[in-house]
């Protein structure tokens, strides 16, 4: 007679309202606020536009959010936008986005915020220069900046293998710093800050005359650097399988989350423009450290540099929690390493799940290709979202009686006009970046012989998934 497979210990539901609204911000709210806006105000010319096409971006996410917000409150799993895709469209579309997630969605992001972390932290402490060389090995060097970011990964991730209330708590702690600086930012700059309202008559000048598909066209390039700033809004579904009572408190966070960010950039963006003439600020990389210069001082600058690195901190540990959760549920439908599917007995944290994201991410950020993958994959993470959406339509339809303890705002017509919008961008960023979005749809597709490499194992395997059940 058969022994039954005994089952291991389960994820813990320990994250209230307040734990996943600050999980939602700090991890949307990085380095994009900080760095993008050079690349915005090239692209739209004007500051009425360079306001709008924050407050676009951020109404477009909120309708994505609208329709995540009933799919999390039906399927309150780990995983979150995976079960989603998963649940409409079969396993292996969804398992395509997984694999997107982990080989540079996610690592790619995380490195990226632990490179951002480095560079701040050492432009406020000289001995951690993030470019200073520490030795040179066949052509490859590693700087005293690698050490940093790597340091950053491993003590996050351990802090996350801790507990889940470890993990939340840092990153609690880091989005209320990250709101008190932004506030002071903002307060003060408006109200003692030596800026010029008539900065907002200031446009960049055209080379041609101004035209309708002109300005669309801009909007569309704008648009990239506005995503890449708000994308981190899906991360609070992927561990809703730890969210109490996360049919009530998954909507309420999501759509709280994405409507405090968008407050927060409109504010910063004001205080930009209000510092610098957009002709000034389409030229600057590090516009937060230029306007905070402008309006203070130079010391003012440096404040503000370790407002972004501390920024750049949370948001990684935000990252590092959420993202593990999604190759986690991979492990337990068996279309990633079985020992990605276990709990850890004392902790009860995805510690093997957590460790594999975070080793993969050390690696971009040493190789330093993590922000061209990201880059060729920005296109296939909004299409991803576009497929979520769609996924909203697809599960009225094919999963009638599922309890939904939400129901979409607007259904059918803002999901709708979210993917006419989203779609619309998807089909520009083709015809404008073709290179990219051919790389990147390659990317995704790579993850395809592994697939059927982990299926083939469990056909092998069948009973390997019982412990899970």
């Amino acid at each position: 007679m058969e022994q039954p497979v005994q089952q291991g210990p389960s994820l813990v539901r320990g994250l209230s309202l307040l734990d996943s609204v600050m999980l939602m911000v700090g991890g949307i709210i990085g380095s994009g606020i900080f760095l993008t806006a050079g690349q915005i105000a090239s692209a739209v010319h004007k500051p009425l536009y360079f306001l709008g096409v924050w407050l676009v971006g951020g109404l477009i996410s909120l309708l994505a959010c609208f329709a995540f917000a009933e799919m999390a409150a039906m399927y309150p799993e780990a995983g979150g936008q995976y079960v989603y895709l998963r649940e409409a469209y079969g396993e292996f579309p969804a398992f395509l986005y997984g694999w997107m997630i982990f080989t540079v969605g996610q690592s790619g992001t995380i490195a990226a915020l632990a490179v951002g972390f480095a560079e701040y932290f050492g432009a406020i402490l000289p001995f951690a220069s993030a470019h200073q060389p520490v030795f040179t090995l066949l052509g490859w060097t590693l700087t005293r900046g690698h050490l940093v970011s790597t340091s950053a990964i491993v003590l996050l991730t351990i802090i996350n293998i801790l507990g889940l209330k470890r993990g939340s708590a840092l990153v609690n702690a880091a989005t209320w710093a990250k709101f008190a600086a932004v506030g002071i930012f903002v307060l003060l700059g408006l109200a003692i800050g030596k800026g010029s309202w008539s900065n907002y008559a200031v446009s960049l000048p055209l080379d041609q005359p101004a035209s309708l598909s002109h300005v669309i066209s801009g909007f569309g390039v704008a648009l990239i650097a506005v995503f890449w700033a708000f994308d981190g809004w899906v991360y609070i579904t992927w561990v809703a399988g730890e969210i109490k009572n996360p049919q009530k408190v998954l909507p309420r966070a999501m759509l709280l989350g994405i409507l405090l960010v968008g407050v927060l950039y409109m504010s910063v963006s004001v205080v930009y423009l209000y510092a610098l003439p957009i002709t000034q600020v389409a030229n600057e990389t590090t516009i937060a450290q230029a306007a905070a210069a402008a309006l203070f001082s130079s010391n003012a600058a440096k404040w503000l540099g370790a407002t972004i690195a501390l920024s750049c901190f949370g948001a990684a540990s935000s990252a590092i929690l959420c993202s593990a959760r999604v190759t986690y549920a991979m492990a337990r439908d068996g279309a990633f390493f079985h020992a990605m599917g276990k709990v850890h007995p004392k902790y009860r944290t995805p510690a093997l799940s957590l460790v594999l994201i975070s080793a993969w991410s050390i690696v971009l950020a040493l190789s330093g290709s993590y922000d061209q993958l990201y880059t060729y994959v920005m296109f296939m993470m909004i299409l991803s979202y576009v497929a979520g959406v769609a996924a909203l339509f697809v599960l009225r339809r094919k999963r009638p009686d599922v309890a939904r303890p939400y129901l979409c705002t607007g259904y059918p017509y803002l999901p709708a006009l979210y993917l006419l919008m989203a779609g619309a961008w998807a089909l520009n960023s083709v015809y404008t970046r073709p290179k990219e979005t051919l790389i990147g749809i390659g990317i995704v597709f790579l993850g395809a012989p592994f697939y059927a490499f982990w299926r083939w194992q469990l056909k092998r395997n069948p009973k390997e998934l019982q412990q899970f059940e």
